[in-house]
């Protein structure tokens, strides 16, 4: 398809690129890969710049997904393969690279946003000094999986737009209402104004999470990996829960704790709903 084609690697507009997925531009976020791109197209983002490597329309689907963005999207440049690889974020990229507008994630979009209807759970998740960006964006997509009516990212924590956690969500982040740089205390005021029972998640909770009732509305509290939730913030729930391991392990995957949790959550919500 006619598209124009950058044949410098000073060119301006992938120096741009290259601030954008470094995140040097607050207002944009970099996403690569096909199935990425095809998610941003469909989520219905603010799509500036596509990028795409010399015969990637070579295959049907890309290039449906090309004829897609050149109805959202005035400007759609072909790259070499050498040019490409400068703006890639990955080792084996798939030959597509947008610009899209940053989705809102203020505290103010976030209550606008959050539904606690259909099949929502009447749960939020927050993530608590989590910095890793692999582990953010796997549970943002755990969320949306289950059914979370949105997600709290507290300071201190990744972004949940860079390029790396939006690959882990896998486009969840583009749907799911999400409160980014959240002041812990704002959080907890607002959970507890909205009438939620606060949870923390921990290896030494007082009740396992299969013995709690999951259809109250709650907001469920989760630490890093690597340090969990500090005794301040795990004294200041309502109440704290645990998953039963064997011995011989000491702790799961952030984002699979958050799965085993937000899943029963699921389970007993949808057993009132018939």
């Amino acid at each position: 398809m006619p598209a124009n084609r950058i044949e410098s690697r000073d060119n301006l507009r992938l120096k741009h690129v290259r601030r954008v997925r470094d995140g040097r531009e607050p207002g944009q976020i970099y996403i690569e890969g096909v199935r990425l791109a095809e998610e941003a197209v469909r989520s219905g983002l603010g799509i500036v710049d596509g990028f795409y490597v010399t015969g990637f329309d070579d295959a049907e689907r890309e290039r449906e997904l090309l004829m897609s963005l050149s109805r959202r999207c005035d400007d759609l440049f072909e790259l070499p393969g050498r040019l490409f690889s400068s703006i890639a974020d990955t080792k084996t990229a798939q030959g597509i690279i947008l610009l899209c507008d940053r989705p809102a994630s203020d505290r103010e979009s976030f209550e606008q946003r959050i539904n606690f209807g259909g099949q929502n759970l009447p749960l939020v998740v927050m993530l608590n000094e989590v910095n890793n960006p692999s582990n953010l964006g796997a549970v943002v997509r755990t969320a949306e999986a289950a059914g979370a009516a949105g997600l709290i990212v507290s300071k201190n924590s990744a972004d949940a737009f860079s390029a790396k956690a939006l690959r882990s969500a896998m486009g969840a982040a583009f749907r799911l209402p999400i409160w980014e740089d959240a002041d812990v205390n704002a959080a907890l005021e607002w959970a507890r104004s909205e009438g939620f029972r606060t949870i923390a998640a921990s290896g030494g909770g007082e009740t396992d999470y299969l013995a709690l009732d999951w259809k109250r509305p709650s907001l469920l509290i989760l630490g890093s990996e690597a340090h969990g939730l500090s005794q301040e913030l795990t004294t200041r729930a309502d109440t704290t829960v645990r998953i039963a391991m064997t011995e011989s392990v000491e702790s799961l995957n952030l984002a699979v704790s958050a799965g085993v949790i937000l899943f029963e959550a699921r389970r007993q919500c949808a057993a009132i709903r018939g």
